[in-house]
């Protein structure tokens, strides 16, 4: 085993409402099947043709702050520089076709004019704002690959505070600043790993009443390079320092940091809660005339 779970904990729970929006940090959360409540409920898009807003391209998405209100019955939204708008959400509202990278996800519910102008006029992109209907029913993939609302592909992004202390270690190293945990923008924050991407070996966790499914390492783009207050792209930290030591070859040979789960049984998760882990991946199959033995946890081999 790679390390012992007995001091592992969720140190922090962070739910985004409007994808590639800020985040809203939590002391306990519901997990439904898609992750955390909330998580990835709304989604912009394009106003012509409806395919998502993102980050990568339009970093000031990140300067924009959500917030659930009522239970989701109302959207409160706020960015500097214009006025704060209040959204009276409906589920049924009239019926939008979304895509994702290219392929069709289904629709969402339009949520009107009102905050189309809004989010257009902060981005400079006209934009809509729709949310996920009810019923909507998307699959992820990997090797579990559970339900998601309007995250990129997964219910759930893990990541250590190990992970994080040792890459800002080796950007120091290089005389870079240290980057925040927000720039990886995960859900659930683990502390008490002894090593470094620790999670990256985790295949099945249980904390508070739910139980969640490895799927797939967590390869990463442009948008850790946004500050996540500012909104505005403070590259080449971290992906630079990461393309020297987290390059996948069975990935693409992209640059991964952090896990996606699937949420297997739902449940309450609540910061403090310890974190068992009850599978942890094989040890990868030792070079051909090498010693037996050899450290747990390598790179998974995607399904």
């Amino acid at each position: 085993m790679p390390n012992t779970d007995s001091a592992i904990t969720v140190e922090r729970l962070t739910y985004f409402p409007v994808k590639g929006c800020a985040g809203t940090d939590v002391v306990s959360a519901a997990l439904v099947e898609t992750g955390l409540l909330h998580d990835r409920t709304f989604m912009i898009v394009d106003a012509v043709d409806g395919s998502f807003r993102s980050q990568r391209t339009l970093p000031a998405m990140a300067a924009v702050r959500p917030e659930i209100l009522d239970g989701g019955a109302r959207l409160r939204l706020a960015a500097d520089g214009v006025e704060t708008l209040v959204v009276e959400v409906d589920p049924e509202a009239g019926r939008r076709a979304v895509s994702m990278f290219g392929k069709p996800i289904g629709e969402g519910a339009d949520q009107g004019d009102t905050v189309a102008e809004w989010f257009s006029e902060v981005l400079g992109a006209a934009s809509r704002l729709v949310r996920a209907v009810p019923g909507y029913d998307r699959d992820g993939w990997g090797e579990t690959p559970g339900k998601v609302a309007f995250a990129d592909a997964h219910a759930l992004l893990i990541v250590s505070r190990a992970s994080l202390d040792g890459l800002n270690a080796r950007i120091e190293a290089h005389g870079g600043r240290p980057v925040p945990m927000d720039r990886f923008r995960p859900n659930i924050v683990l502390g008490g790993c002894a090593e470094p991407h620790t999670e990256d070996g985790m295949r099945g966790l249980e904390a508070g009443s739910v139980r969640l499914a490895y799927a797939v390492r967590a390869t990463r783009c442009a948008v850790p390079m946004v500050d996540q207050t500012t909104g505005v792209r403070a590259g080449p930290e971290p992906i630079r320092t990461l393309a020297g030591y987290r390059r996948e070859p069975e990935y693409d040979n992209k640059v991964s940091f952090g896990v996606k789960a699937a949420v297997a049984r739902p449940g309450t998760l609540t910061v403090g809660d310890r974190v068992r882990v009850t599978r942890w991946a094989p040890p990868p199959p030792a070079p051909a005339g090498s010693a037996p033995g050899g450290a747990a946890g390598g790179v998974d081999q995607r399904p």
